[in-house]
């Protein structure tokens, strides 16, 4: 047999497949490659809204129910779910339909300017208390009663304490007659405090000494209540606008200066109070939480409105105190 005629033999191997080198990393890439690219889109759609867009898609997503089924004012202001022709059952005759972004646009505004109306009332109220502190130094009058005068800014406001000392009593024993030189203080504050339409708070103080002959039933409660409507009455006649008083308040002894010592006679005190918006918010219901500091500097502990109970003042004098009284520093 000839050379061209033996036959051509061809090998051929089958190489299996490893598991590495399969498809199935490509999806798992792919998968990859699709989150990124959402991620990145994500942040640059986040990047480019503004934030009040941004507080709308995150109320949306709360409750987007809400504003249809809840009532009441935001009611009002969705868009009707029927498609087609007619007019939009949702809206009365003469209601001006309002976007929900218009709404909060005036509800942002209205906080900005609360918030402007509160840093204003209290720039203001620190001028006053400079200025008060100008007038204790440069007034002969006031310079002699330095230290009986206590000024500070509380939560509730600009608050002035005329104290009293053992040997120097703002009243008289147990009683709410006012001493002439206390009455002097007053009319020479009053018209300072004019100068801001704040409204006025009065607290009368006592210390914890029982008022004698308590068991007729006049005690440090209505004994401080009748205190600080006689400081009411002088500010009035030293100037103050009467309308500007917003409460008058008797506290006994609850609320102590010294309250180690609560028969100390510096807490035997009247307490004005130049009160700023949130305090006489709170007063009127508003919603707003304050704290009623009568006793000490600020605390920002929240307390609710209407701590420290304002006592009626007592609409008939009080007992003549007996023939043995001890001495001031003993008795409220």
């Amino acid at each position: 047999m000839s050379e061209s005629n033996q036959p051509i033999i061809i090998k051929k191997i089958k190489k299996g497949g490893h598991g590495a080198h399969g498809g199935a990393w490509k999806l798992a890439y792919a998968d990859f490659v699709t989150a990124m690219m959402a991620f990145f889109l994500l942040l640059w759609l986040l990047g480019s809204v503004d934030q009040k867009k941004l507080r709308g898609i995150a109320e949306y997503f709360k409750d987007p129910w809400k504003p249809s089924l809840s009532g009441g004012e935001a009611a009002g202001d969705t868009v009707s779910i029927i498609k087609g022709g007619g007019d939009d059952i949702t809206q009365s005759d003469g209601q001006v339909k309002m976007t929900n972004e218009g709404k909060r646009e005036q509800m942002i505004e209205a906080s900005e300017a609360d918030t402007q109306a509160i840093i204003e009332d209290e720039k203001n109220l620190e001028q006053l208390e400079q200025k008060i502190q100008a007038l204790i130094k440069t007034n002969p009058l006031l310079q002699q009663f330095d230290n009986q005068i206590k000024i500070d800014i509380t939560a509730e406001g600009l608050r002035i304490q005329i104290i009293d000392q053992e040997k120097r009593p703002m009243f008289a024993l147990a009683s709410a007659r006012m001493e002439p030189y206390a009455a002097q203080i007053l009319d020479q504050i009053a018209p300072v405090i004019n100068e801001l339409p704040n409204r006025i708070s009065i607290t009368g103080h006592t210390d914890a000494t029982p008022f004698p002959g308590s068991g007729a039933g006049y005690t440090n409660w209505e004994l401080s209540a009748d205190r600080a409507n006689a400081a009411r009455k002088e500010l009035v006649r030293g100037g103050l606008k009467e309308e500007k008083i917003m409460r008058v308040i008797g506290l006994a002894s609850s609320v102590a200066l010294v309250k180690d010592h609560p028969s100390d006679p510096i807490n035997r005190r009247i307490a004005i109070i130049v009160m700023n918006k949130e305090t006489v918010d709170a007063i009127l219901g508003n919603g707003r939480k304050v704290d009623v500091s009568s006793g000490s500097p600020i605390n920002r502990a929240a307390l609710t409105p209407g701590y420290g109970k304002a006592v009626e003042p007592s609409r008939t004098a009080p007992p003549a105190p007996p023939a043995s009284v001890a001495p001031p520093s003993a008795k409220p």
